[in-house]
């Protein structure tokens, strides 16, 4: 009898990191239990983007996206109990750093069920991210940790975490971006947006550091209207972002082209053909990096500094001048070199798979 495995997803970000883990488990003989939190949960942060990327329907949602970090992960720990207690897995995998990640984590671990990581190891020195306290946790409490990069296994190391335990298997999330760049080049989104190829700069802001203030979000709007003076924005705008620019009353240049949040097709063929993307995501730095888009990323610090090391991506901090400066530097600048980094081939999954084989 094959044996239960459980494969979380809930968030946007963990939908691209573990598409690639789920379908190359099917080649094994475990019987994979897909779960969606329901972290995020509207049909274009969630049920398109699995459409798109071809997900077998989850076997558990358990709703429970909105409210305070403590509520949710509360309601997903308390549900997903349940599930591990009816199911009894041998092996739970999370990926990323969201609240998900950490509250399945918790659940595995007091149930004395091992846990595999994928995105292990990434730290941003910063533990007023919400994120970084949820990778740190459950970086300590699994069993198998997946690494994209060399500097994610020096930080577990440091850490006290046992060498045995990390594997360096690359990046998921670019298994995903390798897989469907074709279908998101041959769409040619920009082109229905009225924009030829690198006509337009890709923004996207949502941070909580970067909106949830007045004078924060002030910056964040001074920034771009300058910038959309010189080089029209695309921005397909985050709830919050959308009510915190409501709620202070701010206003954006009609140069601005503000959308709805788009699924992940549309979203990787206008990555595809920027000419410069500004952002606060993370996994937005790794993907500029393997298209070879110049990125900013509008953040004091990064948890992927690969991709400031050889890669596209520029850490700008937060200050107007300083963004400005960048981007006049960018526009200017003929060739931009960078490297893609080791193992970001298309083939982590596969390696994850191989791994997990072998363990469980």
């Amino acid at each position: 009898m094959s044996k239960n495995i459980i494969s979380i997803i809930g968030a946007r970000p963990n939908f691209m990191k573990m598409a690639p883990v789920i379908n190359s488990l099917k080649s094994i003989d475990v019987n994979n239990i897909v779960v969606h939190t329901g972290q995020h949960y509207d049909q274009k942060m969630s049920k398109d983007i699995l459409n798109e990327l071809g997900f077998q329907e989850p076997k558990y949602f358990l709703g429970a996206g909105g409210g305070t970090q403590v509520n949710q992960i509360y309601k997903i720990m308390k549900r997903f109990e349940k599930i591990c207690l009816k199911e009894k897995p041998v092996l739970v995998i999370v990926a990323g750093d969201v609240n998900s990640t950490l509250a399945c984590a918790l659940v595995a671990v007091k149930m004395d069920i091992k846990i595999a990581h994928v995105e292990a190891g990434l730290r941003s020195g910063d533990l007023e991210m919400p994120e970084e306290i949820n990778r740190i946790l459950t970086d300590r409490v699994s069993e198998l940790l997946f690494t994209t990069e060399k500097n994610a296994e020096k930080n577990l190391l440091k850490e006290g975490i046992s060498q045995e335990k990390i594997h360096f298997v690359g990046n998921c999330m670019i298994d995903s971006v390798n897989k469907f760049i074709s279908k998101a080049t041959d769409l040619e989104f920009w082109k229905n947006l009225g924009f030829g190829r690198e006509e337009y700069l890709l923004a996207t802001i949502h941070r909580p550091s970067n909106v949830d203030s007045k004078i924060d979000l002030s910056m964040v709007v001074k920034t771009l209207n300058e910038i959309s003076n010189k080089l029209p924005i695309i921005f397909p705008i985050h709830p919050r972002t959308r009510k915190k620019i409501d709620e202070f009353s701010l206003k954006l240049n009609k140069s601005i082209m503000l959308l709805e949040p788009l699924s992940y097709i549309p979203f990787l063929s206008l990555m595809s053909e920027s000419k410069i993307i500004l952002t606060d995501s993370g996994g937005i730095q790794e993907e500029a990096t393997f298209l070879g888009v110049p990125c900013i990323t509008m953040r004091e610090n990064t948890e992927r500094p690969i991709t400031t090391e050889i890669g596209t991506n520029i850490l700008a901090g937060t200050k107007y001048e300083n963004i400005i400066l960048i981007f006049d530097k960018i526009v200017k600048k003929k060739n931009f070199k960078y490297k893609i980094p080791p193992l970001w081939d298309g083939f982590a999954g596969e390696r994850i798979k191989d791994i997990i084989k072998n363990v469980i």
